[in-house]
């Protein structure tokens, strides 16, 4: 379907409001239910299940033949990423359905050039083990408490519910990250599995990138205020366009490498030889408190809406 198109059905004129919060699986379950009955443009696949059997959920806008992705919650106490795609995914709706709304033509005009993928939550069991700080399954909640290091509640938690640090579990020099890794078994961050792709939120991205062929990707972390955008020589030189671009839009800093491997931006950088970018939203300590998110989203704002423009053949690209 032509986004030109683009109709609200259920005869509502009033944009859909989003509301940042502590967002756990069932608020973003229940908002992409009613963002698909709000906007029927709107597509939703489920790309796999978490360890304790979530889907995880890729939602699509557009139609173009441009593939852009965007992911947040990798990490569970990052949870705040899922707001800011959330809000960002609810703006576009807004705009693109509504005439009478800023940068109505021109984002229509966007849409049809790209098809946008985006899954919000890659690791929903640990983003509810932080925010509710228990598991449905007793022998699940049991392990959790053993290997929390004695630690009260689960604020410091990044792994799925497993105990494996999803973005250090692609092929891309693994091995190193297993060796150099001071956590040699399951923890609440930084063990890497026992091999590549052995947990099925992993799998679950790796196939979605394999399947979609992405011509771009973001990946949203907290924290740091800066952006990662090379992984070994092996990143499209346009990258460094997108980079230029994105430092100058937003107060984040563009940082080319660092000594990390085994990253989903890292591996897609290495099969692919497109340009990757991890972003680190925000500044302080994880996870970011939701006083900080209107600041977080402006700032990210930008450089989500940035990943739209095919700067590789239009480098002046913008949307004014």
């Amino acid at each position: 379907m032509n986004l030109y198109e683009v109709k609200i059905l259920n005869n509502s004129n009033r944009p859909f409001v989003f509301y940042p919060r502590r967002y756990d699986f069932n608020e973003l379950t229940n908002d992409i239910s009613l963002l698909v009955e709000k906007f029927p443009f709107l597509r939703v696949n489920t790309i796999g299940y978490s360890v304790l059997n979530k889907p995880i959920y890729e939602i699509e806008i557009g139609n173009g033949p441009r593939k852009i992705h965007w992911n947040g919650s990798f990490h569970a106490n990052e949870w705040i990423t899922t707001c800011v795609i959330m809000k960002m995914v609810v703006w576009l709706c807004n705009t693109l359905a509504m005439e009478d709304l800023p940068f109505h033509q021109e984002l229509l005009s966007l849409l049809n050039q790209n098809t946008l993928s985006v899954v919000p939550m890659v690791n929903p069991d640990g983003v509810n083990l932080v925010l509710n700080e228990v598991v449905d399954y007793k022998e699940f909640m049991d392990f959790v408490n053993l290997i929390n290091n004695g630690n009260d509640g689960f604020t410091g938690w990044k792994a799925n519910i497993r105990g494996v640090d999803l973005n250090n579990q692609f092929p891309a020099n693994w091995e190193i990250e297993k060796e150099r890794k001071k956590q040699k078994t399951y923890a609440p961050r930084d063990y890497p599995g026992d091999a590549p792709l052995t947990e099925p939120e992993a799998i679950a991205m790796s196939n979605l990138a394999i399947e979609k062929q992405f011509d771009l990707l973001l990946a949203l972390h907290t924290q740091g205020k800066e952006f990662y955008w090379g992984y070994g020589q092996l990143e499209p030189a346009f990258s460094e366009v997108y980079a230029n671009y994105f430092a100058s839009v937003s107060p984040y800093k563009a940082v080319k490498t660092i000594d990390s491997h085994a990253g989903y931006k890292d591996w897609y950088i290495q099969e692919f030889r497109k340009p990757g970018f991890t972003l680190e939203l925000g500044k302080g300590i994880n996870p970011l408190p939701l006083s900080m998110f209107e600041t977080i989203f402006s700032e990210t704002f930008p450089i989500l809406l940035g990943s739209l423009f095919n700067l590789e053949n239009y480098p002046n690209q913008t949307l004014k």
